[in-house]
């Protein structure tokens, strides 16, 4: 993966599984305590976002990043993203449905809203664990125009 890549959701929402996913590691479930790197991917923990007096770590670490993903696990109703939240950075925003594998059908439109209030100009619906959609998702972060979406 030649870009740097910001993942950002709640606690529990899949970034750490696609970290390890993207980089063609094992899966394992693996607790974030604070701002991991595998490889070109930086990994944030669930609290960056859920407490907003920790947005300035989100912020910091995006300053190294080419794309930052936002990441909504489809099974969770509560969302942590602001509406517009996407604008708080100066590169291009993408958004990640996680979680696919085991949400019904309205879970993952509900998801998909919410990701697009948020600001995200792309969109993809993925499970880490079955694979489901991280194929399209590498592809673009490897070889897509992410400097159109500025």
């Amino acid at each position: 993966m030649k870009r740097h890549v910001l993942l950002i959701g709640s606690s529990t929402c899949g970034k750490t599984t696609l970290c390890q996913r993207l980089n063609g590691l094992t899966i394992k479930y693996q607790k974030t305590q604070t701002i991991g790197v595998i490889n070109n991917t930086i990994d944030t923990p669930g609290e960056y976002l859920e407490n907003r007096n920790m947005y300035k770590g989100i912020i910091v670490a995006a300053m190294d990043s080419d794309l930052v993903l936002f990441l909504q696990d489809a099974t969770d109703e509560r969302f942590r993203f602001s509406p517009g939240q996407a604008a708080f950075f100066s590169i291009p925003v993408v958004g990640v449905v996680s979680k696919i594998d085991i949400a019904t059908k309205q879970q993952v439109a509900d998801a998909l809203e919410m990701l697009e209030l948020a600001g995200c100009q792309k969109i993809f619906l993925t499970s880490a664990v079955t694979g489901e959609g991280t194929d399209e998702l590498l592809d673009f972060i490897e070889n897509g125009e992410i400097e159109e979406l500025i």
